[in-house]
């Protein structure tokens, strides 16, 4: 078993570019599920599977300039293949691919299964404390984002997000910043999670990241307000 972990970890590894989306998030999120599995009753081979393959298409996303590309839906097709190869059976390789097509944030398909539901958790977490900070400015970074955006959120979104809404795709990533990322979507992460052992870390990594940003608004604004005083 662990040998085809090994290979299905080398598959995804060639197909990753994003530091943000790298293999030691793959292992994060890998490590999450099986924490968060316990007590549950799942299939594991299922969930370490679709955690360690989740994200095999980010990269094709994330190139995608018509931006309409899912790399969970795109994800679930590619893993069908590699799961062929490694000899699953029809049906398990059936609910890893759901797994994966659901595990994505804005998506259209939902989990419909604990493994699934297990996964979309694992995944959302790691948005949030000290490492999904880390990661929002890696994103940040790449797509030429700014710093810190201090416009009021109902004004931004009528501006930058389709449809106006928080969960509208960003229109341009230069008016987009990762405080808005928290505000439009990581604060509202434990609302959608399904496991209680989640959404108890969720809130304490929430918290952390409030007073992160809130540090950030002061410092970037700090310049300002000394300027005008004199």
């Amino acid at each position: 078993m662990e040998q085809k972990y090994e290979k299905m970890k080398q598959r995804v590894e060639a197909e990753l570019s994003c530091s943000a989306h790298d293999m030691e998030h793959v292992l994060r999120v890998t490590d999450m599920c099986l924490y968060l599995a316990q007590g549950e009753s799942v299939d594991l081979d299922v969930l370490k599977s679709a955690a360690l393959l989740h994200d095999i298409a980010r990269v094709k996303e994330d190139e995608d300039k018509s931006r309409e590309t899912d790399h969970a839906l795109l994800g679930a097709k590619m893993a069908e293949e590699i799961l062929k190869e490694l000899c699953y059976p029809e049906e398990k390789r059936e609910r890893i691919k759901h797994c994966i097509a659901a595990h994505r944030f804005r998506s259209s398909c939902t989990p419909q299964t604990r493994e699934a539901q297990i996964l979309f958790d694992a995944d959302k977490l790691d948005v949030l404390g000290a490492v999904g900070v880390g990661r929002s400015f890696m994103v940040a970074g790449k797509y030429n984002e700014r710093v810190y955006v201090d416009t009021p959120l109902d004004a931004y979104l009528r501006e930058n997000a389709v449809g106006g809404t928080r969960l509208g795709r960003i229109k341009d990533f230069r008016k987009h910043a990762p405080n808005i990322e928290f505000e439009t979507k990581f604060k509202h992460i434990p609302d959608v999670l399904y496991t209680a052992k989640a959404r108890k870390i969720a809130k304490e990594r929430i918290d952390f990241m409030e007073n992160f940003f809130e540090q950030l608004r002061k410092e970037t604004g700090e310049m300002r307000i000394m300027t005008s005083i004199h």
